[in-house]
């Protein structure tokens, strides 16, 4: 079992706290899938949270989703007590993208109506009717995504990184308070990567975006414009703060068990076996 510091309990949330985690801990059929973490995200905060498989990630993003609810501490997200708030309507305040979500979308769906498909929080366009504002705000995604020439395209004929990019734009479309992105240069080749990565930086660096949380296995895919950083090994916190505090070569051979060293060169990161 990994011995870490417990962080201090976060502070009540107030208007500009989005995540106040205290003490929380996820418990499945005996085993901790998170123990006893801590954790604040403001407003204005960009957080990556790094650590390898079987860490927690996904079950961390299932709580900020609010997709899950701890077995023990308290959870607070956009200062809706989990427990204690309607989930649905909470849901709809967080924009959301998973590798899954891909599986789900009609192959033959137009990329216009995944993304406007979001204002009903529903997946493949039916009957439902949509205002002339919603798909021009879609439709204004799409193109600050790069996507415009692209949005009577069927998303099945997409190219990997058009799809995130449409998924990018669909978790926008309902102007969320928080955007969560769990792995999303997975998969991409490195054209493909450094693109979205981009796109991403210029979302993060926009002061009118969601507080963000972006998770990831690598410190080469973390987006400049990211204020901080949380890594986890074993349900549990090894270190949080700060990015450039936080990512250390200590901190991240702790987290991945092998020793690293990292290297900066102006806002990205790059790490190798030492």
């Amino acid at each position: 079992m990994l011995e870490a510091p417990t962080p201090p309990a976060p502070l009540p949330p107030d208007d500009d706290t989005v995540i106040s985690f205290d003490r929380v801990s996820v418990i499945r059929s005996g085993n901790f899938l998170l123990r006893g973490l801590n954790w604040q995200v403001e407003l204005d905060e960009r957080w990556v949270v790094l650590g390898p498989n079987g860490a927690g990630k996904t079950t961390l993003l299932n709580l900020a989703s609010a997709r899950m609810h701890p077995s023990r501490g308290t959870a607070y997200l956009l200062g809706e007590k989990l427990g204690r708030t309607d989930v649905q309507e909470l849901r709809t305040r967080i924009g959301l993208t998973t590798g899954s979500f891909a599986e789900r979308v009609p192959p033959d769906e137009r990329v216009l109506d995944v993304v406007v498909t979001a204002a009903w929080s529903v997946v493949g366009r039916w009957r439902e009717s949509y205002d002339p504002q919603d798909e021009a705000r879609a439709r204004r995604l799409l193109e600050q995504l790069g996507m415009g020439p692209l949005v009577d395209r069927a998303f099945g004929t997409l190219s990997e990184g058009e799809r995130k990019r449409t998924q990018i734009a669909r978790a926008l479309m309902t102007d969320p308070e928080l955007m969560l992105l769990d792995e999303p240069t997975a998969g991409l080749d490195l054209g493909g990567r450094e693109d979205l990565i981009g796109r991403l930086t210029e979302l993060a660096e926009d002061p009118d975006a969601p507080a963000m949380v972006l998770v990831t296995h690598h410190v080469e895919e973390i987006p400049p414009g990211f204020t901080h950083a949380m890594l986890l090994r074993e349900g549990t916190v090894v270190a949080s703060g700060l990015l450039g505090e936080t990512l250390t070569a200590d901190n991240l051979s702790k987290t991945f068990g092998l020793p690293l060293a990292v290297q900066r060169l102006g806002d990205r990161y790059t790490a190798r076996a030492a």
